[in-house]
C-alpha cells in the first residue's frame, strides 16, 4: 500500500529499527525490497552532481526528497516542507525527525557553509542516515568559478564536509557513506545499487532515467541547475573552462587547501563492484 505526502509517495511501512529513543533508521546492507521508515542525507560538495542525484531519488518513488532544505533557509529565508514552510534550521530539524518516525525522507544539502544547527544537535548527528557526495577540488573550483567568479575558499565545500563527518563520528554516530562523483559517473547502475544496499533502500533501475526539465524542488536557484534540467540520466560530458586551477594561482590555491580533505574522505568512499 502507498499513500502521498509533499510530493513523495510512500510504501507502507514494514519491519524497521529505532535508534534508542529516537527516530527509526534505515538498515544498511538491507536490500529486501521495502522503503522503510527513517532520514537518509546527502551533503554533497558544491558541483558534485548532487542534483543529478537528487533526481534519481526524485525518480526512486518510496520516499520523501527535500532540496537543500539548510541551504533554502540561510538563503531565501525558509523552505517548505510537506506542505509546511519552515524558518529556523531547529525547526527543520525537529519536523525532519518528526517525518522520519512514518515515512523514508531523503535530502540533499550542499557544504559550502557550514551547518552549525546540525553540528549542535548530537541527536540529529547519531540518530540519522548520513551521506557524503565529494568531488576532486580542482574540478570543484573550476565549475564555481564559471557560474560565481567571486567565490570564497570555504566554497569549495570539503573542508565542510570532512569536519561534519568527523562530527559525527565524535558524537556517536553511524560511519557516513562516501561517494566519489567520479565512480558515480563512471558506472552510475553499479553506484547507484551500492548506494542504495549501504543505506537500506532499494535499488531502482528505471530511476537512472528522468524526463528533462527544471523541477519546483530547485526553482530558486535553478542557474545552478541547468544542466540537470537539460539531462535525462547521469551523462558525464567534457566541458573546458576558459579560468582553470591551471592558470588561475587563486582556484589552484582553493584546491590545494581542499585536497586533504577530500582525500581523508576518499579514503572512506564506497566500494562499487
Amino acid at each position: 500500500m502507498a499513500y502521498c505526502i509533499g510530493h513523495g509517495v510512500f510504501q507502507a511501512a514494514g519491519d524497521y529499527q529505532r535508534a534508542e529513543g529516537g527516530v527509526p533508521t534505515t538498515v544498511a546492507g538491507d536490500s529486501s525490497g521495502v522503503t522503510r521508515p527513517g532520514l537518509i542525507t546527502l551533503w554533497a560538495a558544491p558541483r558534485s552532481r548532487s542534483t543529478a542525484f537528487f533526481r534519481y531519488m526524485l525518480e526512486h518513488g518510496g520516499l520523501l526528497a527535500l532540496h537543500e532544505p539548510f541551504d533554502n533557509i540561510a538563503d531565501y529565508g525558509s523552505t517548505e516542507v510537506n506542505g509546511h514552510l519552515v524558518s529556523d534550521p531547529a525547526e527543520l530539524i525537529t519536523t525532519l525527525l518528526g517525518l522520519a518516525g512514518t515515512a523514508t525522507v531523503f535530502f540533499k544539502e550542499t557544504t559550502d557553509r557550514r551547518h552549525r544547527a546540525v553540528l549542535a544537535d548530537r541527536r540529529f548527528l547519531t540518530e540519522v542516515t548520513h551521506t557524503f557526495l565529494i568531488r576532486a577540488p580542482a574540478e570543484i573550483a573550476d565549475s564555481i568559478y564559471a557560474i560565481r567568479p567571486e567565490m570564497t575558499l570555504s566554497e569549495i565545500g570539503l573542508e565542510h564536509a570532512y569536519d561534519l563527518y568527523q562530527a559525527i563520528l565524535a558524537a556517536g554516530g553511524a560511519q557516513p557513506v562516501v561517494v566519489d562523483s567520479a565512480d558515480l559517473m563512471a558506472d552510475p547502475a553499479a553506484t547507484m545499487a551500492a548506494y542504495c544496499a549501504a543505506v537500506g533502500i532499494p535499488f531502482s533501475r528505471p530511476a537512472l532515467r528522468w524526463a528533462p526539465g527544471d523541477r519546483d524542488e530547485w526553482r530558486l536557484s535553478a542557474r545552478w541547475h541547468a544542466r540537470v534540467s537539460e539531462s535525462t540520466g547521469f551523462t558525464q560530458s567534457a566541458t573546458s573552462y576558459a579560468i582553470t586551477t591551471a592558470n588561475n594561482a587563486m582556484l589552484a590555491r582553493f584546491s590545494t587547501h581542499h585536497g586533504p580533505f577530500y582525500r581523508a574522505l576518499r579514503a572512506h568512499r564506497i566500494a562499487i563492484s
